[in-house]
């Protein structure tokens, strides 16, 4: 429940949302992203994951911010960050927030506000403005315009996976599906947990009235991502996908993305792993293959979802 805050008598801290980051190698961004955090009239409780970092980021934030908690990992596990941020929080509801992305005032309170009155509502998905600028990203038409279907309940359009930097979820949830998957690492590890969760019977959606700004770091390697991305894709289509299904994802692919070293090296790493494939297989259940079968259709006219870079 929201309760006035004894510091600031015009701040409302809401204790129903805690925040988790994640970060590695931007100091200077993870400190700016901790700033915004703490400046949110709701006043979250916040845990920043440090994926191993050597730039000291973990202990300038601990000095900068004695009251955020810091877990400094010794190594990166990538979204598994996550996870351990969570496990750290004991609020119902989890923000997450990457070092290059920050939540508007009021969007916290008003996602905790929508998952209180839906309770099988696992997660929303924020809009994501891309700063400087503040156009709405191009994975916003695609949100906006969802074609999975979803029960009437839903308080904005149903989603088959979403954007872990720009969502708020159900730690209830969370836990229960196992929250991210220790082998996908980093890059498109939202759609094994979407289809996880809607094959325990929750429901995740779009809420425009929610907004996360994002000005994406200079500190990247996109090749990388992109190779770690194009593998995981190959990884969650033959973990979940019925076979027919599979087939025809991987042929896609085969297609559309760029013949380079990159995309080599991306179904090599996707190869060495099929001895987990094997064992780890679990197609989802046919309700929701067929829910979300729409989805292939909009991914092969996608714009914002290309393996380039």
């Amino acid at each position: 429940m929201p309760v006035k805050s004894l510091g600031n008598p015009f701040a409302v801290v809401d204790r129903r949302v805690g925040v988790v980051i994640i970060t590695w190698q931007r100091r200077d961004e993870a400190l700016a992203a901790v700033h915004r955090l703490r400046e949110l009239p709701e006043r979250p409780a916040v845990v920043l994951v440090d994926n191993g970092s050597t730039d000291g980021t973990a202990e300038a934030v601990r000095s900068a911010y004695p009251d955020v908690e810091v877990v400094a990992l010794p190594e990166n596990l990538g979204a598994v960050g996550r996870n351990v941020g969570v496990a750290r929080l004991r609020t119902p509801y989890v923000a997450f927030c990457d070092d290059d992305t920050w939540w508007e005032p009021g969007s916290l309170a008003r996602a905790a506000d929508v998952l209180d009155e839906h309770d099988r509502l696992a997660l929303v998905n924020a809009r994501i403005v891309v700063e400087p600028g503040g156009a709405d990203d191009p994975i916003v038409g695609e949100l906006r315009d969802s074609p999975v279907p979803g029960p009437d309940w839903l308080p904005g359009p149903a989603l088959g996976s979403f954007l872990a930097g720009a969502s708020v979820l159900r730690r209830e949830a969370f836990e229960q599906a196992g929250g991210f998957s220790e082998r996908l690492w980093l890059g498109g590890e939202e759609e094994l947990l979407a289809t996880d969760l809607l094959s325990l019977g929750w429901e995740l959606c779009y809420l425009p009235g929610l907004v996360v700004h994002h000005r994406a770091s200079a500190l990247r390697d996109a090749t990388h991502r992109r190779r770690v991305g194009l593998r995981n894709t190959l990884w969650f289509t033959w973990l979940r996908r019925p076979f027919g299904a599979a087939v025809r994802r991987t042929l896609f692919l085969a297609r559309s993305v760029p013949r380079d070293r990159t995309s080599a090296l991306a179904v090599a790493d996707a190869l060495r792993g099929l001895p987990w494939l094997v064992t780890a297989r679990r197609p989802r259940p046919a309700i929701v293959e067929a829910r979300l079968a729409p989805l292939d259709e909009a991914q092969r006219r996608s714009t914002a979802r290309r393996y380039v870079g």
